[in-house]
């Protein structure tokens, strides 16, 4: 990543509280999961986490209905504040 990065750590992300979604909107409950972990781990602001494509490509990889159990992650935090992710 850069050079001002603070921590990176990598996360496995439990993905079950999307199952209690209706079927059709688990992808979606999924990346608010993502986001809501973040937050937590990382200490930062909602609108300063930035979910990279390729961790949305692979919740959304088998459609709405049906996304990953768990998921691993990349987060790098920088100086800024802001969070960056990836697939792991």
């Amino acid at each position: 990543m850069a050079d001002d990065v603070v921590k990176e750590q990598v996360y496995t992300i439990p993905l079950r509280a999307a199952k209690i979604a209706p079927r059709w909107k688990r992808s979606h409950k999924a990346v608010k999961v993502i986001r809501a972990y973040l937050i937590k781990h990382m200490k930062v602001a909602p609108e300063q986490v930035k979910i990279d494509k390729t961790v949305n490509e692979k919740v959304w990889e088998r459609g709405s209905e049906k996304p990953p159990s768990s998921i691993r992650v990349r987060a790098a935090k920088f100086e800024d504040g802001e969070v960056q992710v990836e697939l792991a």
